[in-house]
C-alpha cells in the first residue's frame, strides 16, 4: 500500500467541486430500466448506453471518477479503445463495483447481508491492472420500527471494512457505501436514528481493521423521510438533519464525503446537496460532494431511448445533470438550471 497515492486519489476524487458518477448497475439493474422505456435488454445495448456516457464531451468538467461495473470495464469502443482508457484520457478516474450484491441475511427475516469477500484479494488486482483507482461496495440497511437488527448493522459494517482493507492494500481507494433506504414510511427523525448508528458502527469497524481513513470516501445516504411518509421536509431541514448527523459520526480524517442519491429524483438530490453547500460548506471538515446514478442518468436514458441518432441530445442531458450537481457544491444550484 503506497499511502500517499491513497490519499492522492481520494482527495482527488472530491476535488473541484467534481463528484462520482455510478455506472455500475448490474446487467439485471441495467436490463430492468431499459425495459421500462422499451429499450432491448441486450449486452450490445448496454454497450452502447456505456459507450454514450463514457464518449459524453467535456463530462470531466463535472465529474471527477465513474463507477463501473465487471462488464463494462472489459469493453472497449467500436474502434477498439477500452473504456478505461476513454475515461483516463478525459481526465477522469477510473472505479469498480466490487460486491456482488445485498442476499437475504440468515435469521434475520426482511434484512440483507451484501457479499462477495470470498476472492476479492485477487480480483482487486485485477481491476487495478486493468486501470482501476478506486472501489465501491454497498451495504444496505432497511428500516422500520423495528428494523435494523443490531446483527444486519455489525454484519454489514464488519464487510464493509474488510473491503476497505482489502482495497487500500491493493491501492485502491475504497468507496464505503452504508445505505439506510428510503422505501417505507418511516419518519425523517427515524432515519437520523439509524444513520447515525449505522456510521458510528462502520467507522468503529474500520478503526479495527486498520483502515486509513484519509484514503477512503464515504458514500450516505441523505437523513430523509421514507418515501411513503405522509410528512416530507424541506430541502434546508433535511439539509439540517444530514449535516448534524454526519458531524456526530463522521471523524474529520475522511477524504470526503459523497453522496448517493438512493431514489430521489435529479432536481431534488441537486437541491438538497446544494442546501448542505450554501449552509454549511464554511463549517466542516470534509467535502459534501455527489456520487449519482439515476439522478445524472435518467434524463438522457429517457431521451436515447436506444437509438443512435438521439446520442448527442442524450449526452447533453448527461452533461447539464453533471453540471447542475457541480454547482450544488458550489451552492450556485438553482431549478431554473434545469430549463437551460
Amino acid at each position: 500500500m503506497n499511502a500517499q497515492e491513497l490519499i492522492d486519489t481520494a482527495r482527488a476524487l472530491v476535488a473541484d467541486d467534481k463528484g462520482l458518477l455510478a455506472m455500475d448497475e448490474s446487467n439485471p439493474t441495467c436490463n430492468q430500466r431499459f425495459a421500462s422505456l422499451g429499450i432491448a435488454q441486450t449486452e450490445e445495448a448496454r454497450h452502447a448506453w456505456r459507450e454514450l456516457i463514457v464518449t459524453t464531451p467535456r463530462l470531466g468538467e463535472s465529474i471527477s471518477g465513474v463507477i463501473l461495473y465487471d462488464e463494462t470495464i472489459r469493453q472497449q469502443k467500436k474502434d477498439g479503445t477500452p473504456f478505461v482508457k476513454v475515461i483516463t484520457d478525459a481526465g477522469i478516474i477510473p472505479g469498480i463495483k466490487v460486491d456482488s450484491g445485498a442476499k437475504d441475511l440468515a435469521g434475520h427475516p426482511g434484512e440483507k447481508i451484501t457479499e462477495g469477500l470470498d476472492g476479492l484479494r485477487e480480483r482487486l488486482a485485477e481491476y487495478a491492472q486493468m486501470g482501476a483507482r478506486f472501489a465501491k461496495w454497498r451495504a444496505v440497511i432497511a428500516v422500520d420500527d423495528c428494523l435494523p437488527s443490531r446483527g444486519c448493522i455489525e454484519a454489514n459494517a464488519q464487510a464493509l471494512a474488510r473491503y476497505a482493507a482489502l482495497c487500500q492494500e491493493a491501492g485502491l481507494v475504497p468507496v464505503v457505501e452504508p445505505e439506510v433506504l428510503m422505501d417505507g414510511d418511516h419518519t425523517l427523525a427515524r432515519c437520523f436514528e439509524v444513520t447515525q448508528e449505522v456510521l458510528r458502527t462502520v467507522f468503529s469497524q474500520l478503526y479495527m481493521q486498520g483502515v486509513m481513513l484519509e484514503g477512503v470516501i464515504l458514500k450516505p445516504n441523505m437523513v430523509l423521510a421514507g418515501l411513503t411518509c405522509p410528512k416530507q421536509e424541506t430541502v434546508d431541514e433535511v439539509a439540517d438533519a444530514t449535516v448534524k448527523c454526519l458531524l456526530r459520526t463522521v471523524p474529520a480524517a475522511i477524504a470526503g464525503i459523497a453522496f448517493l442519491s438512493g431514489g430521489q429524483s435529479g432536481e431534488l438530490a441537486s437541491a438538497r446537496l446544494n442546501a448542505m453547500n450554501v449552509r454549511f460548506k464554511s463549517q466542516l471538515p470534509w467535502p459534501l460532494a455527489f456520487s449519482f446514478a439515476r439522478a445524472i442518468q435518467q434524463p438522457a436514458m429517457e431521451i436515447w431511448q436506444g437509438e443512435v441518432a438521439h446520442v448527442p441530445a442524450a449526452q447533453q442531458a448527461l452533461l447539464q445533470r453533471a453540471r447542475c450537481n457541480r454547482a450544488a457544491r458550489r451552492g450556485e444550484y438553482n431549478s431554473a438550471m434545469e430549463k437551460t
